[in-house]
């Protein structure tokens, strides 16, 4: 059976989780995130999540709330562009496999090898004997990589067409998210029924007892965030690794102030009088 993870912490009420709300919750969270990369640093652990789901359903808004306070060099965002003309000649998981972890790494899937079987599904970039073979294969990639050692983390970010539609006409007014908002947008806006044909295709045969999916409902993305945060902590094992004894001594001089000789710093912002 598919997990659905329901909206979480219904003390916020059924309205939305507030920005203090929100900070107040994932802090904690993300304190045992920090705790969870010094255990997989510690063991030698590789960890991959992968972030699927509908377009503007907040899969950004989540991949940086698990990375939002750990290492860069320890946990990566993968996040690829459509296939070069070399890479449509391959085979589909080969452009995958060297983004896969190293001992100690977390890696972070902005979509997946499972475009496959939505998007490129969906908007006939692939054939339908394509989707089929990638169907065929992914459990048995996946089996690979699992018994391999690395930990398989597979969610799917799920909102209604009406919040959806919200969030893309957002998207178009604000200069600032505009980037977000492409031409399989907008051409995918009529797709809505078909997306959610391709994803029920898609878990009946890629939803295993080894790398199985948990549907999360980001109506709401806030909750969404503190749903997928806390489930991602509560399957890891026992990640409690003491942090590393540091011996801070005091200076032994007064504190110098900065100064420069060669160059001087730029004159610092000031904002305009908007009296």
């Amino acid at each position: 059976m598919i997990l659905l993870l329901p909206p979480a912490y219904k003390c916020f009420g059924r309205y939305g989780v507030k920005k203090e709300e929100y900070e107040d919750a994932i802090e904690p969270m993300q304190a045992e995130l920090v705790g969870m990369a010094r255990w997989a640093k510690a063991t030698g652990q590789r960890i991959v999540v992968i972030f699927e789901g509908r377009d503007t359903a907040g899969k950004g808004g989540a991949i940086q709330a698990v990375r939002e306070a750990l290492n860069p060099r320890q946990c990566r965002v993968v996040a690829l562009s459509k296939p070069t003309e070399a890479e449509q000649t391959q085979w589909y998981f080969q452009r995958y496999i060297p983004h896969l972890p190293s001992a100690g790494e977390i890696v972070l899937f902005d979509r997946s090898w499972y475009n496959r079987a939505g998007v490129e599904k969906v908007m006939g970039y692939a054939a339908p004997e394509q989707v089929s073979a990638f169907l065929a294969q992914a459990p048995l990639f996946e089996k690979q990589l699992v018994e391999d050692g690395i930990l398989l983390f597979k969610y799917w970010l799920g909102t209604d067409q009406t919040e959806q539609e919200e969030r893309l006409r957002e998207r178009l007014e604000d200069p600032l998210k505009r980037w977000k908002l492409s031409p399989v947008d907008l051409a995918a806006r009529d797709k809505y029924d078909a997306y959610t044909e391709a994803r029920e295709v898609m878990l009946a045969a890629t939803h295993t007892d080894w790398a199985p999916w948990t549907l999360v409902d980001f109506n709401d993305q806030k909750r969404g965030r503190l749903t997928l945060v806390r489930d991602l902590l509560d399957r890891l094992p026992d990640t409690a690794v003491e942090p590393t004894t540091i011996d801070f001594p005091p200076l032994a001089r007064e504190p110098q102030a900065e100064h420069y000789g060669v160059l001087q710093p730029i004159a610092s912002y000031v904002p305009e009088d908007r009296d």
